[in-house]
């Protein structure tokens, strides 16, 4: 009997050196930054990638794209990407694989209970790291044949995205500071300085989150972050 389906996509074979060709990945991720990184890891690996930078864009992409592998931000600028991790664990077809990220490992929890198959914490810049955790997750037959050898390279994301992202976070500030628009720059700008090895950006969106929890006014945090994204504006423009 003749098994084979006419109408199945034929998918390229992975290989050592791109084990994750033939699939697609879709990165719903706020910050261009990491998802310079993003693109960079699924190139070395063979991939396909498209972004999308909130769960309304992601939800678009959903209704005529089907990825192969889904990369879910928890911290997204309209919602909690856990939501997005909730319905698609369910939906049908489902993805091969979903994956939550966050620059907080405490968000892993989260992401499990809410039905993603894994999480990875930001910086997500390793490709032995991104590939072995995809490759973990899928059936065998989508894994490269014979042995392989980790890859000890990291990506380095242009810094040009890294200024896009400051840029976002001085629009997002001088258009509204209130409470929900505090949290969101401090979850975004920790993971983004924490991928950058910017610590003290890092230091004062830490200290505007400890605030913003512990529902104490935070306007000389912000302030302070404010003038440290400024002040990196216009080191780019000086150089």
């Amino acid at each position: 009997m003749d098994t084979i389906n006419p109408f199945k996509p034929h998918l390229p074979a992975p290989t050592t050196a791109r084990p994750l060709l033939g699939l697609t990945v879709l990165a719903v991720e706020d910050s261009r930054f990491a998802c310079e990184a993003l693109r960079l890891l699924c190139l070395r690996s063979g991939a396909r990638i498209r972004r999308a930078d909130s769960l309304r864009a992601a939800r678009r992409h959903l209704r005529v794209y089907r990825p192969t592998v889904v990369i879910i931000d928890l911290g997204l600028p309209d919602g909690n990407g856990v939501d997005l991790i909730q319905g698609l664990s369910t939906a049908a077809p489902r993805p091969e694989v979903i994956l939550g990220t966050s620059g907080d490992n405490f968000g892993q929890a989260e992401a499990m209970a809410a039905g993603a198959d894994g999480f990875i914490e930001k910086p997500i810049t390793s490709l032995g790291l991104f590939q072995s955790k995809i490759l973990s997750l899928l059936p065998a037959e989508r894994r490269p044949e014979g042995p392989r050898t980790v890859s000890m390279e990291e990506v380095f994301p242009d810094p040009i995205a890294l200024q896009d992202d400051l840029a976002h976070v001085a629009d997002v500030l001088e258009d509204r500071e209130d409470d929900r628009t505090l949290d969101y720059v401090a979850q975004f700008l920790a993971g983004v300085a924490r991928s950058a090895k910017d610590a003290p950006l890092q230091n004062a969106a830490e200290a505007l989150a400890r605030k913003r929890a512990a529902g104490q006014p935070a306007m000389s945090e912000a302030a302070v972050l404010a003038g440290l994204v400024q002040d990196r504006l216009n080191q780019r423009v000086a150089i």
